[in-house]
């Protein structure tokens, strides 16, 4: 007849979970102190009120920094940027590609939010003026989903194209035209655009300086409790 024995845990892998959950919990806060001292750079740029450099094509360039590109707006292949919500209304952003000329990589214009009022779009409300323009702004990127399904843009739809959270590569392979690394955010004192109102992410660094505190906290915490079970269980073998 087989007896079965009772098996514990060995005493110190309370220990040593509680040890790495001290690690990753500093780790975590340590990763809130870096974005927030990230977002307070970014708001720092974004107040800049240095004038418009003119853009070239492949200079080096940095987060809302002022620009002033010329070149053609293409206005028959633009994308309408789908579920972008302005104060609680549902809208597109509109954002038109500039030809700098040369060959070289197109640079996308987000010209702003107008509102979604029924199913169809009429195109002729987006369209400018052929010929060359110059056009100011802020260098910027593209909106982004915290998850989503499907393409963002359906293969071989009538432009103007809708589009749901794209990503660069998703507008180059519609446009079959390298893009710019960048978005240019229109600036709203500049003509051919829409409602722009232009504000670094909304959650900004004092935010993120709570959480790490919160994180910091809960290791500390967590490192105290260890010490103290482990001089507790020490006096009680001695």
């Amino acid at each position: 007849m087989n007896k079965r024995t009772g098996m514990s845990l060995p005493w110190w892998l309370p220990f040593v979970i509680g040890a790495a959950l001290v690690v990753q919990f500093a780790a975590l806060g340590g990763w809130q102190v870096n974005r927030g001292i990230e977002k307070r750079i970014q708001k720092d740029l974004f107040a800049d009120d240095a004038g418009f450099a003119n853009w070239t094509s492949g200079m080096e360039v940095r987060s809302y920094q002022r620009l002033k590109a010329t070149g053609t707006l293409d206005t028959d292949h633009q994308f309408l940027l789908d579920n972008i919500i302005f104060n609680s209304r549902i809208g597109y952003y509109i954002l038109t590609p500039l030809e700098p000329g040369g060959g070289e990589p197109l640079l996308m214009v987000n010209r702003g939010w107008v509102e979604k009022t029924g199913d169809t779009f009429d195109a002729t409300t987006i369209a400018l003026e052929p010929g060359s323009a110059t056009v100011r702004g802020r260098v910027g990127s593209l909106p982004r989903a915290g998850y989503k399904m499907g393409d963002a843009i359906m293969p071989g739809s009538p432009w103007p194209q809708r589009a749901v959270y794209p990503t660069l590569d998703d507008l180059e392979a519609s446009l079959g035209r390298d893009v710019q690394p960048f978005v240019l955010l229109l600036d709203p004192q500049n003509d051919a655009g829409f409602l722009r109102h232009w504000v670094p992410e909304e959650m900004g660094p004092g935010r993120h300086f709570a959480y790490a505190l919160q994180w910091f906290a809960m290791a500390a915490v967590l490192a105290a409790l260890l010490v103290w079970n482990y001089r507790k269980r020490k006096a009680r073998h001695e």
